[in-house]
């Protein structure tokens, strides 16, 4: 199936491009399926179009000339490229998810190509006023000449992550069709779920025999990050007491006007609107409920773990205070741990980030240290004793219709990619 295409003046130099055009195809492919994860499944993966790109990136990474590739039940789809040094040298794994995120519709995806960006807008949708600019999106204005992809307007692209997935597969294309570039064993593996939380919740460390490994997950170009939040979900319950209104007075609780206060009563310098960098929130993200019961769920994020408890011992007082102002209601508040900083673990590696940011050096690029306001598998897999950085892919606005990438930085992260597998192998 062709990809929808507005180019620009310059359509033809675009398709002789090679490896932008390589790129573009595998991520028109892989974007057109709907794997978008559900986070009210009880199978793993959640849903059954993230089996359908596993099983195609299986059959993909056999034509590719991976080794000993594999599918588990739980879609882990992962493969290795042999060394071809003679020497001993540390195996490092490349992972991307599979997913894509909840939070719009991933279903009739059409990637449109917008080329060599000249400047102002981008006309997403017309029709639904759908529109980029240097305005509503400044990082565009950094992009102009590049080959830009979105959506059409009614889906998220799905860049977050088949633009990794794009990246990782076309490199290792490139080093089994080049073996005078030195690496030592690669192993890569494709992950479901990220999305839900549940990206690596069966993965086999020991059994993927990587000694480090990195993400191709992140966003804008040159950005490398060693460090994600500390993240825990929480839910407040309510269970109120329903009379006639006629007769309330002092004898209704009304559990959604109760968790209602509660969300109001939440400080406005804590919410992901107001906050940025290493600024830590509250999200409530779901309320349901009536009279008599009243749920409200979210998620708490903070960099610096003793701020995270901070953050909750601050929700549990205005609970407390609740309970005080709202006698005959039960208001109960739980927080559950998600996961945890990934930057204690890789601190105590520093050659794995010395050799990224070497990496983006070497493809032109000054790198750009931050920390995620979010999280990635890599987070839960240096816990897990597979201490993993997260690398840029050039995508931005993600997990909406206003979701974009850029060819040209997607070639960057592709040149980064490659960087490693040889500063390792040295």
């Amino acid at each position: 199936m062709k990809a929808d295409r507005r180019v620009g003046p310059a359509a033809e130099e675009i398709k002789n491009m090679g490896m932008k055009e390589k790129l573009f195809e595998k991520l028109d492919r892989y974007c057109r399926m709907d794997t978008a994860a559900s986070p009210d499944s009880v199978t793993y993966p959640s849903t059954p179009g993230q089996g359908n790109l596993a099983r195609a990136l299986f059959a993909e990474m056999k034509k590719a000339g991976f080794k000993k590739v594999s599918m588990d039940k739980y879609c882990y789809v992962t493969g290795e490229l042999p060394s071809n040094v003679s020497k001993k040298v540390p195996v490092i794994g490349f992972l991307a998810h599979m997913d894509t995120s909840p939070a719009a519709s991933g279903r009739n995806v059409k990637p449109v190509l917008h080329g060599r960006y000249s400047g102002g807008k981008i006309e997403i949708s017309k029709k639904l006023g759908i529109i980029l600019t240097p305005e509503n999106c400044p990082p565009l204005k950094d992009h102009k000449g590049d080959d830009i992809v979105t959506a059409s307007g009614d889906t998220l692209l799905g860049a977050d992550n088949k633009a990794g997935i794009a990246i990782i597969m076309a490199a290792a294309e490139y080093l089994t069709a080049h073996p005078e570039i030195k690496h030592g064993k690669i192993k890569v593996a494709f992950t479901p779920d990220e999305e839900v939380g549940n990206g690596v919740s069966h993965f086999d460390v020991k059994k993927f025999g990587a000694d480090f490994a990195y993400t191709f997950d992140g966003d804008v170009k040159g950005a490398v990050e060693s460090e994600t939040f500390n993240a825990d979900g929480v839910s407040i319950k309510v269970k109120g007491k329903s009379v006639h209104p006629g007769t309330a007075k002092n004898a209704m609780a009304n559990a959604v006007r109760i968790v209602s206060d509660i969300i109001a009563s939440w400080p406005e310098n804590m919410l992901p609107e107001t906050t940025e960098g290493h600024d830590g929130f509250i999200m409530f993200d779901e309320i349901k409920g009536n009279i008599e019961q009243a749920e409200v769920s979210g998620i708490v994020r903070e960099h610096d773990s003793a701020k995270l408890k901070k953050m909750e011992k601050l929700l549990e007082k205005i609970v407390e205070e609740k309970k005080l102002k709202y006698p005959l209601a039960g208001i109960k508040v739980e927080f559950r741990e998600q996961y945890r900083n990934m930057k204690r673990v890789i601190d105590r590696h520093p050659e794995v980030m010395e050799k990224l940011v070497k990496a983006v050096k070497e493809a032109g690029l000054k790198p750009h240290i931050k920390p995620v306001r979010g999280g990635t598998d890599g987070a839960r897999l240096s816990y897990m004793g597979l201490p993993t950085p997260n690398v840029f892919t050039g995508g931005y606005n993600y997990h909406g219709p206003y979701e974009w990438v850029s060819l040209d930085s997607m070639v960057k992260s592709y040149e980064v990619f490659l960087n490693l597998c040889r500063l390792w192998a040295e």
